[in-house]
């Protein structure tokens, strides 16, 4: 069988039982977003402090990030999103049984365990994307993020029933979400460490040695083994920006809701429709970013977060419908962030470093939304939540600058092989020289 037969079939096959682990690891992310600030509030008896939990597991998936980088780096990526997804389960058991107790060191200890779970959750999606031509690297990560939805969708409708069987086991009802968690991840590391067979990044890593010569127009680093620095920092920094806004306003939408008297079940459908807006529109994200261009999709990430942080200041807080629909904005302008952002870091590392440094972006993305659930309690606090809601839609704007000079071409006389090769063919000499004889939107 020829390469690119191998890989096709390959990627066939990865893209199948990833989408079978995501579903079942959708399930696992309600618990902390659901109902983590909501159980954080009921043990600890404070509003200010409900946004430690968002911190927590979010900080635990920023350290999940870099061993499960570095395992997929050594052995693969079967390993690490298999220990990954155990661990999580893990930290799962712990929340339950930390609420069962009663025990506040211990909630927050298994929160950061927690956490690594969510994080595999998200780095799957470079799985996807490593036998993935250029040409269709966004529409990979957007299958691997698609396949999330159904799980975190159903996840937070049965914040009650999960709630129930809790409470007949002893249990505080809003530990219910979590006991799915643990089942959750659970079972997707024993799908993965049974099924995620070639190992993508093994594969990808054997195919690139067995090619003689780079290919001009493939979308990954142009120099052999050396990151495109440019685009790991463009792809890295959208990744942070709308990681940080999206977490910061969808911690406290819940205890925002509570507090004036809207019920779990409202909450868990309110997140329920945000969860759906991160991770269903990611097949058409994903044909915009490899038709459209990645940096178009990420400035257009930009403007729908600033519209949900808007439409959620100005949305009376008895109307679940208005909080729905900016929650779901919300969820959109991270998804825009995500798949673009991803397609612009994957293209810009070799497969030889890609594991280790996707890793290290991943740090950077939970770190900021550690910031981001860390701050909005306080924020909330101090200023209400249309404060926040706003002060974050403002945030997502710098996205644009961003995008705006790391776009710029570099000053330099001489004229890359690659531009040239890259150029259209009505592209002039001077336009080439200048950067511009083709868009580049990676």
């Amino acid at each position: 069988m020829t390469a690119p037969g191998r890989r096709d079939q390959a990627q066939r096959r990865i893209l199948t039982v990833l989408v079978f682990s995501q579903v079942l690891s959708g399930a696992g992310l309600a618990a902390g977003i659901t109902v983590g600030a909501l159980l954080a509030e009921e043990m600890l008896g404070s509003t200010g402090l409900a946004g430690v939990p968002s911190a927590l597991f979010t900080a635990g998936a920023a350290l999940g990030a870099v061993a499960i980088g570095r395992i997929c780096q050594r052995w693969g990526r079967r390993p690490g999103l298999a220990l990954g997804y155990g661990v999580g389960a893990l930290g799962s058991l712990g929340v339950v049984t930390a609420a069962a107790l009663g025990n506040v060191p211990l909630l927050f200890l298994a929160l950061l365990v927690y956490g690594a779970g969510t994080a595999t959750n998200l780095m799957a999606r470079y799985a996807g994307a490593d036998l993935a031509s250029p040409a269709r690297r966004g529409r990979a990560v957007s299958t691997v993020l698609f396949a999330t939805t159904l799980g975190a969708v159903v996840g937070p409708n049965l914040v009650t029933v999960t709630g129930e069987v809790a409470h007949g086991w002893g249990i505080p009802r809003l530990a219910g979400p979590f006991l799915l968690a643990a089942v959750a991840f659970g079972a997707a590391a024993i799908v993965l460490a049974c099924l995620l067979r070639p190992d993508p990044l093994r594969l990808a890593r054997t195919l690139a040695e067995d090619t003689p010569a780079p290919d001009a127009e493939d979308g990954t680093a142009k120099t052999a083994g050396r990151p495109d620095r440019r685009g790991l920092l463009t792809g890295t920094a959208v990744m942070v920006l709308t990681q940080l806004v999206m977490i910061a306003i969808m911690t406290m939408t819940p205890v925002h809701m509570s507090a004036h008297g809207h019920s779990t079940q409202a909450a868990g459908l309110v997140i329920a429709l945000h969860v759906a807006g991160m991770y269903l529109p990611s097949p058409l994200t994903g044909l915009l970013v490899d038709r459209v261009g990645r940096q178009w999709v990420a400035a257009a990430s930009a403007l729908i977060l600033l519209a949900a942080g808007a439409l959620a200041s100005l949305a009376p807080p008895h109307s679940v419908p208005v909080l729905a629909a900016a929650l779901v904005l919300l969820g959109l302008g991270w998804n825009f962030g995500l798949v673009s952002g991803t397609a612009m870091v994957t293209d810009a590392l070799p497969p030889d470093r890609r594991a280790s440094m996707q890793g290290l972006v991943d740090v950077g993305i939970a770190m900021s939304g550690a910031v981001g659930g860390m701050s909005s309690g306080l924020v909330v606090m101090l200023g209400g939540y249309p404060v926040l809601a706003l002060a974050g839609g403002v945030l997502a704007l710098a996205i644009v600058p961003v995008l705006a000079l790391t776009s710029r071409p570099a000053r330099t006389t001489a004229v890359p092989a690659h531009a040239i090769t890259d150029a259209p063919a009505d592209a002039t000499p001077s336009a080439v020289a200048r950067g511009k004889g083709a868009p580049h939107d990676g």
